[in-house]
């Protein structure tokens, strides 16, 4: 009797690992028959995820459907498939972890997050100039915290994290950002009320 209680026990403790084994083995093997597009719903989840985190930290008395849409929609068009275009193009021409950090920490985050700040507003719904004068605002602050705490990860992730878990690696980081980013432009946007 005491031998079949302590399997049972072993059986259900073990199901949540089960569950989590078999959904990495299926992202994995997402990532590998298509890429892009699992970059890219992967993306829309965590920064979806994220916003909805930011919210539920700042105290938000009501939900914010617009901006939770805007981080998701930012996720699925340009949060995947930009990094997945950049990192295949530049990988052939650029071996060398830290040029490649120097590469994309000077050309590619500063365009990227210019990108971000803009596109969010707009796919809340704001006008052009609106979106332009939010994103003259928060592009310095957010590009200095950006190139201040995340390039020491961002070279780690380069030097030492094997391809295959890179991309899951830039996905931890980018939902502590989403939230980062999500809570700057909150704070922008009731200073400007």
């Amino acid at each position: 009797m005491k031998h079949s209680r302590n399997k049972a026990i072993k059986m259900a403790l073990s199901k949540p690992r089960n569950f989590i084994f078999q959904l990495t083995a299926a992202y994995f093997q997402s990532l590998y028959t298509s890429p892009l597009k699992t970059k890219a719903i992967t993306s829309c989840v965590i920064a979806a995820f994220g916003n909805f985190i930011s919210q539920k930290i700042s105290g938000a008395k009501h939900f914010n459907e617009d901006s939770f849409l805007a981080f998701a929609l930012f996720g699925l068009f340009f949060g995947g498939p930009l990094p997945h275009y950049f990192f295949t193009y530049i990988h052939p021409f650029v071996r060398n972890p830290l040029l490649l950090l120097l590469i994309e920490r000077c050309l590619y985050t500063p365009c990227y997050q210019a990108l971000a700040l803009y596109m969010l507003p707009i796919f809340e719904g704001i006008s052009h100039d609106n979106a332009w004068k939010q994103m003259k605002k928060l592009y310095w602050p957010v590009i200095t915290t950006n190139l201040k705490y995340l390039t020491l990860l961002q070279f780690i992730n380069l030097k030492y994290v094997p391809p295959v878990l890179r991309v899951l690696m830039i996905n931890l980081t980018g939902l502590v950002w989403t939230i980062y980013l999500a809570q700057q432009r909150s704070k922008q946007s009731k200073a400007t009320k």
